[in-house]
């Protein structure tokens, strides 16, 4: 919280309930990047907080669904907000072999719809390239991850016609 007034750059996370904590209005849900007439609607989304990180280091933060908020965050975006890409920045893990009921960046992309890139965190994959996953509506999600303490940078290029419609993704 101390280094937070020194960052250059906005924090999101939509599945944490930060009422009655330091946090409260400074933490948004989403935010809207406009890039060369492109809406560009980027969320966050945290992990289960509980037996993973102290009760004093996160009182009384409250740990909502990950799915059904990553389902409202993509549904106001794509449709109220009418962007043209929709990111998760997850912090969820790309995937659990020994806990197949742990949601995972996968499993996010598989039972969502709307979103088009999930660029995650916490489980250090190191990924060359983004796996395609079929989200609840057949589309196509890119989800990705590039290791952990910036050894890599990764990148992904969305392509849109004069329209504004995507077209292919690399």
């Amino acid at each position: 919280y101390a280094q937070m007034p020194h960052a250059k750059f906005d924090f999101v996370a939509a599945n944490y309930d930060f009422k009655n904590t330091l946090l409260d209005g400074i933490i948004k849900p989403y935010k809207v990047f406009h890039k060369n007439g492109i809406k560009v609607g980027v969320f966050g989304i945290g992990i289960q907080l509980e037996g993973l990180v102290d009760k004093k280091m996160y009182l009384e933060t409250v740990y909502k669904d990950p799915v059904e908020i990553s389902q409202e965050m993509s549904r106001l975006l794509k449709k109220e907000l009418q962007c043209d890409v929709v990111i998760c920045l997850s912090h969820l893990g790309y995937a659990y072999q020994r806990d197949e009921s742990r949601i995972s960046d996968l499993k996010l992309a598989q039972l969502t719809q709307d979103i088009d890139l999930i660029i995650g965190g916490h489980t250090h994959t190191f990924l060359e390239k983004p796996t395609v996953v079929q989200n609840v509506v057949g589309e196509e999600v890119l989800v990705n991850q590039v290791g952990c303490y910036g050894i890599n940078l990764g990148r992904i290029d969305f392509y849109f016609d004069s329209n504004r419609n995507k077209k292919t993704h690399g």
